[in-house]
């Protein structure tokens, strides 16, 4: 288990085994959602929306999402 303190301006610093765990360096970006049992979980943030486009192929289905709508509900 790791730990680390908030600063008084809110900044915590991501211990070094978590960093290397995630594959973190310096200028990354992280999420952290909160769910419904008032844990929260950080996860590394390793591709944009943009990047994923296109990814999936479908079977028959020949309507094109916009990124702008697989945004809604997202917080």
């Amino acid at each position: 288990m790791s730990e680390a303190a908030m600063t008084s301006k809110g900044q915590v610093t991501i211990p070094a085994d978590i960093r290397k765990a995630l594959g973190l360096v310096a200028g990354e970006r992280v999420v952290f959602t909160q769910l419904d049992d008032g844990s929260t979980v950080m996860r590394a943030k390793t591709r944009s929306m943009g990047e994923i486009k296109g990814l999936l192929k479908s079977a028959g289905n020949k309507r094109k999402v916009s990124l702008d709508d697989m945004r809604i509900g997202r917080r």
